[in-house]
């Protein structure tokens, strides 16, 4: 099986699914019903942004940049997030 094949099949951690569904609550919290949107009226990489509320990609950067957007703190957002 091929190395992408795999990565389809792992399991996605719990917790980087609560990060995901946090990200998009954010983002449709925010009056943004479309990703696409959201990512282009804020600054944000399309594809990237939509993997990061998909769960499929996490970058520290990009992560602080989002919360930037929302004026966020780290402590903020990882409130509630076990």
């Amino acid at each position: 099986m091929g190395r992408t094949k795999q990565a389809a099949k792992k399991k996605l951690d719990p917790r980087i699914k609560k990060i995901a569904a946090k990200l998009k609550k954010l983002r449709k919290a925010s009056g943004s019903t479309s990703y696409e949107n959201f990512a282009w009226d804020n600054g944000l990489v399309r594809q990237q942004y939509w993997r990061m509320e998909k769960g499929c990609y996490f970058n520290i950067e990009s992560l602080l940049k989002i919360l930037d957007v929302h004026q966020m703190t780290m402590e903020e957002f990882f409130k509630g997030i076990k």
